[in-house]
């Protein structure tokens, strides 16, 4: 089994369903209902290593509150290791609001809490854990990523990267060697000004992002386009699978990124990953929920199976 370090985000979403976002000024009445469930990028890929078999040590900050006690429980149950899960006495855990469409489609503002107190002790001390690998999110304070990821190559554990949420103003070249660094289509645009819509798009997108930071692998997902990989040298587009249906499709990102990693560190095999991964964010997308919605490897070993390769 491998053990994964995943240093990241932890929030409770309170999640919103509406026929439509309003437009500015508008007031819209709903009745799609809304309701309070563990969410966060980190902890939502967290869930997805533990579900898909994987050993994953969750390094994160939770405030002293209802949110943060409730968050702790729900991943011990997932069968997290929380053993470097730490409370923070004054901020309050990191909290979501998640405005999910009726298309499925959904929009996310993050309010971190918990999340930036997290420091480079309660990292090194995580780092005893001994891990396979280290999954980053950007959730955190990209200062403390950074660290992070300089620790894991000073101990040649390779990193893995969830380029989420991006923002142009950062300094990608500060990041030391990774295996792999993977935003979705705006993340990308944030990162190169570049919105990869086909192939040439998505190999200049790449390349840009190679002439910043230094990666064996590019992964660039794009949705219900499936995903684009790139080494330096060579490029390849992986398509998605088709879901059963469009349901939600919060953490299907995070879903996807972690699946990936997951057999990649079990296979060595970028492409075999990446189809792993958009299965199980195939099946991801059809049911509710951030971590709830996210499958068991047996789920997903089901699903390719009757899907075909």
């Amino acid at each position: 089994m491998k053990k994964i370090l995943l240093i990241g985000s932890a929030n409770m979403d309170l999640s919103m369903n509406m026929l439509r976002v309003p437009e500015p000024g508008e007031t819209l009445i709903d009745d799609g209902g809304i309701a309070y469930t563990p969410g966060g990028k980190g902890a939502n890929s967290a869930v997805a290593f533990a579900k898909l078999g994987a050993d994953c040590v969750f390094c994160t900050k939770l405030g002293k509150d209802a949110h943060g006690q409730k968050l702790f429980n729900y991943y011990k149950e997932c069968g997290i290791n929380t053993s470097h899960i730490k409370v923070d006495a004054e901020a309050p855990t990191g909290l979501a609001l998640v405005m999910k469409e009726a298309d499925g489609s959904n929009r996310i503002v993050v309010y971190p809490g918990a999340n930036t107190t997290l420091s480079n002790e309660n990292i090194i001390e995580a780092f005893a854990c001994n891990p396979d690998a280290v999954y980053l999110g950007f959730e955190i304070p990209f200062a403390t990523a950074v660290a992070a990821a300089k620790i894991a190559s000073a101990k040649n554990i390779p990193i893995f990267i969830d380029a989420a949420p991006a923002s142009k103003e950062y300094p990608l070249e500060s990041l030391p060697y990774l295996e792999v660094f993977s935003p979705n289509e705006t993340e990308t645009f944030e990162y190169t000004g570049i919105m990869p819509r086909g192939t040439e798009s998505c190999l200049k997108a790449a390349h840009s992002l190679f002439t910043r930071l230094k990666a064996k692998y590019i992964v660039i997902k794009l949705g219900s386009r499936g995903a684009f990989v790139y080494d330096g040298k060579h490029y390849d587009l992986v398509a998605a699978y088709k879901p059963d249906a469009v349901v939600d499709t919060t953490a299907a990102g995070d879903t996807f990124t972690a699946g990936m990693t997951l057999e990649y560190l079990r296979s060595g095999n970028i492409k075999s990953a990446m189809r792993y991964g958009a299965a199980a964010a195939a099946i991801a997308v059809s049911r509710k929920g951030a971590g709830a919605s996210v499958p068991t490897e047996a789920e997903v070993f089901d699903f390719i199976k009757r899907k075909g390769n």
